[in-house]
């Protein structure tokens, strides 16, 4: 099946990636060695679904996501609960607390329960924490995820 998802997974066969940037190549005429299809995309329609990425919870499945909505480390209180978003081990605030994300790190998203997700870290400050264990790997809030892309059923 051939999409466009905000990072332009343009396609022209399975698992065949072309590899374009929504945001670098828009207003781009995309046309394949097989010249099977075409697909333009323009720059409104690629910036409206960028935006609409970011501003939408992330949906379960296997995918990567961004942490967003959470202040910034300025405000960083592990004891008041400021400026990290809680890696827990179940899905519900009523679990422990066993790691902490940050404002624009990105996690690997695996599973959903109600609207907790659970996630790994794959990049950012989480790979190096202010608190708990390097790359923490449990339960967040889906309230601060922001789709980024790969395959989200």
């Amino acid at each position: 099946m051939n999409r466009i998802t905000p990072l332009c997974d343009a396609r022209h066969g399975p698992l065949r990636r072309t590899g374009y940037d929504c945001l670098r190549d828009t207003q781009r005429l995309f046309k394949e060695a097989t010249m099977s299809w075409k697909t333009i995309i323009s720059i409104a329609a690629a910036a409206a679904a960028a935006s609409a990425a970011m501003l939408t919870p992330a949906t379960a499945g296997d995918c990567e996501a961004r942490v967003v909505g959470v202040r910034s480390l300025d405000f960083y209180d592990h004891y008041a609960g400021t400026g990290f978003l809680a890696v827990r081990n179940g899905p519900s605030s009523k679990y422990r607390q066993i790691g902490e994300l940050y404002n624009g790190d990105l996690v690997s998203v695996f599973d959903r329960r109600g609207n907790w997700y659970h996630v790994t870290c794959m990049s950012g400050v989480c790979q190096d924490p202010y608190w708990g264990q390097p790359s923490p790997q449990g339960w967040v809030s889906g309230r601060y995820l922001g789709r980024f892309g790969g395959v989200c059923p």
